[in-house]
């Protein structure tokens, strides 16, 4: 069975060329850029590109996508070129062949505006039934691609599963302040409570839905870390999510300590993976209880997935006032 991987110079598309290739997998691993995880160059946005990288693909697993980062350096055309014509390309190419499995990684940045409750209200709890609020060109490309996915589902019978993946790269934040106060590992470390997982997870979350997808035909699920708060916390953790996490991990004061670290004060939202453990027997391995257990024993928070393959970046371009412009 070959699998077809789009985006395999990035970071999840690097993440599962490798796991797959260690597995024995036939797997062909597409991109824009060189790689050493890349077969064949080209753009998805190219339909005869595509369908010359179709030919014998079983099972397509697509990562490939502008992101938020490029936002402030693509124009809105290019978004749609990429994450919303290149889709395209694909699921008319899987459902004209047959293909068993479609996987879409999409993002929890689809939620948008949905994401920050009014002043005064507790966290969202966001699951599935939220309704996305996109706020800029990334989420309504993606949630626009969401939407091919699931007519390719409907009316072309294509097993189509969505994953919208938390943050998962290892690049420092976007936000000025947050990066002068939280060193990249420690404000990691913090989100994986409510809105990170880590990169050996999300790939575990793929190879799962591919397998899934024929029994379920179409579905959107949440990949995230699994939080431990409940919805009884969400209105403590807006205003105090410090004594929140202290009261729950108790030895998380004189971990962090030890490395000069800090909790959020504050936190406005939550993501909640149930949904995807249940319908894919997904159960992820890293969570905030492994950082503890890491900063313990005085090993890496992060997988050795994650380890492997680094940092990677969004730009050619190096930015003088953060990793990447923000509009």
């Amino acid at each position: 069975m070959k699998i077809l991987v789009t985006g395999s110079a990035g970071h999840l598309g690097e993440a599962l060329m490798r796991t797959l290739r260690k597995a024995g997998r036939d797997v062909l691993g597409i991109d824009l850029k060189p790689s050493p995880f890349t077969d064949r160059v080209g753009s998805i946005s190219d339909r005869a590109f595509v369908r010359e990288c179709m030919a014998d693909i079983d099972q397509i697993i697509h990562t490939a996508t502008l992101h938020k980062p490029h936002v402030a350096t693509h124009a809105y055309q290019d978004f749609i070129d990429t994450n919303i014509t290149g889709t395209l390309n694909l699921l008319e190419e899987a459902a004209s062949r047959k293909v068993g499995a479609f996987v879409f990684t999409s993002t929890t940045s689809v939620f948008g505006s949905a994401l920050v409750p009014p002043a005064g209200e507790p966290a969202a709890w966001i699951t599935e039934d939220v309704v996305p609020v996109p706020k800029n060109i990334y989420g309504v490309s993606k949630l626009a691609a969401e939407n091919l996915c699931e007519l390719f589902a409907k009316r072309h019978r294509l097993s189509v599963i969505v994953l919208r993946t938390s943050r998962f790269f290892p690049e420092a934040d976007d936000d000025p302040q947050m990066r002068s106060a939280f060193t990249p590992d420690n404000a990691q470390a913090n989100e994986l409570l409510y809105r990170r997982a880590d990169i050996e997870d999300v790939v575990s979350a793929h190879l799962l839905a591919l397998d899934a997808a024929p029994r379920l035909g179409f579905g959107r699920y949440i990949v995230s870390a699994t939080t431990p708060f409940q919805t009884s916390d969400l209105a403590d953790i807006r205003l105090h999510a410090d004594r929140v996490v202290q009261a729950r991990f108790p030895a998380c004061a004189a971990l962090y300590a030890a490395q000069g670290w800090r909790l959020f004060e504050r936190i406005d939202r939550v993501y909640v993976n149930t949904r995807a453990r249940e319908a894919l027997g997904w159960q992820p391995r890293y969570g905030f209880q492994d950082v503890l257990d890491s900063l313990r024993n005085g090993t890496d928070i992060r997988s050795p997935l994650a380890r492997e393959v680094g940092s990677k970046g969004y730009h050619d371009t190096v930015f003088t006032d953060g990793p990447y412009p923000v509009m």
